[in-house]
């Protein structure tokens, strides 16, 4: 090993405390990036995740300009004899009015939107079914699956009570239809229905006078790297007709636009994080060339060159950075594999989907080695410019 190496390593052992500062500063710069990373990164996969599973699919298949009037059946039947597609769906989305009654008084009219399903299918395409928590999903033409906080904003209404809705056909007309409330449903984050109602599929058709017509298909795929490739292999094969297909990713792109200018900003402040702890190397490389004068007027001296002196800092420098690079990472493993475990999820919170990104961790260990040997330099400079004979003056 370089005798310049033995000599760093030696110097930062005797500044055990220097050492310890430097390596701290690097490694807590780390740990910062991958926290921000695993809760804003864990919080958008999730958003995704609840989006598919809750409204979206793994494909979403709708009309350009109205309803889609071709057989949904045979729309589903296509979908699932693909190996990559688990299973398929129908939706019809309206709205409507609804009102209740509790304890006499009657509730306050407001709007909310109706989602028309096939209960059959959705429970194997969606799994809408599963944030229903008390009560059970939609079963018969006149039962009706409430959200949370519309149960809430009429007051109260609890399995078994009775609702009104007021639609408006495609004809203009009023439509009143009284439903039994049978399942509330409640999801974490509100990424899924708990603003709306649920009815069976038929009985909205019937009610809207839409009895051959399907608002959107959702599918699910059991291969969702697949999407794109089955998506354009769709509208191949349909090519007459107004068919608009999206992935989860161009369906939801509303919804996730935001968050993803969000999360860039929060890495962003990370990185600025790292940066200051090299601020910190420099102080301390700092202290370590001011206390080391004499030492280095020594190795002057005795024929040591401006560059051995130069390569001697930087070496301490990579030591810093390879000493914090590992710790911080090591640190951050800890706390993502703990996320991964426990999902953040606490009191009703949404669960977070985390996963290993060895890119990002690998880009952030080399980012701050690299800050580290940086951060060396100017130290290192200066600790070349020291004349021998001045620097052994130095008691």
């Amino acid at each position: 090993m370089d005798y310049r190496v033995h000599l760093a390593k030696r110097m930062l052992t005797n500044k055990k405390g220097s050492l310890i500062g430097a390596v701290l500063a690097v490694s807590i710069g780390i740990l910062v990036i991958h926290v921000n990373f695993v809760i804003f990164q864990g919080l958008y996969d999730a958003i995704v995740r609840d989006l598919k599973d809750y409204r979206f699919g793994d494909i979403l298949v709708s009309n350009d300009e109205d309803y889609i009037d071709k057989s949904d059946i045979a729309l589903i039947n296509w979908f699932e004899r693909n190996p990559y597609v688990e299973a398929a769906t129908s939706r019809l989305d309206g709205s409507a009015s609804i009102n209740a009654t509790k304890f006499g008084k009657r509730t306050e009219e407001f709007r909310i939107p109706v989602l028309g399903v096939d209960p059959l299918r959705d429970t194997r395409a969606s799994a809408i079914h599963n944030t229903v928590g008390d009560g059970q999903f939609v079963f018969a033409r006149n039962s009706l699956v409430m959200g949370s906080r519309v149960a809430r904003d009429l007051g109260g209404v609890e399995v078994g009570d009775n609702v009104r809705l007021k639609f408006v056909d495609r004809h203009g007309e009023d439509q009143l239809k009284r439903f039994v409330v049978t399942g509330i449903t409640s999801s974490a984050g509100g990424q899924g229905l708990d603003g709306s109602v649920i009815v069976h599929i038929d009985t909205l058709r019937s009610i809207l006078d839409r009895t051959d017509e399907t608002g959107t298909i959702l599918v699910k795929l059991n291969d969702p790297t697949k999407a794109v490739e089955i998506k354009d292999l769709f509208l191949r094969s349909f090519p007459s007709d107004d068919f608009k297909a999206e992935t989860i990713e161009e369906s939801a792109e509303t919804q996730l636009s935001g968050f993803r200018s969000g999360i860039a900003l929060i890495n962003l402040i990370g990185y600025f994080g790292m940066m200051s702890s090299a601020f910190a190397i420099v102080t301390i490389q700092m202290m370590l060339v001011s206390s080391k004068t004499r030492e280095i007027g020594i190795m002057r001296a005795i024929g040591a060159k401006r560059m051995d002196i130069l390569t001697l800092f930087l070496f301490q420098g990579m030591i810093i950075g390879a000493m914090g690079a590992a710790a911080g990472t090591g640190l951050g493993l800890v706390y993502t594999f703990y996320a991964k475990e426990t999902k953040m999820q606490f009191e009703g919170s949404l669960a977070l989907e985390v996963t290993y990104n060895w890119e990002k961790i690998g880009q952030t260990a080399l980012t701050s080695f690299g800050l580290a040997v940086i951060a060396s330099i100017y130290p290192a400079y200066r600790a070349t410019r020291l004349l021998p004979v001045e620097a052994m003056r130095t008691v």
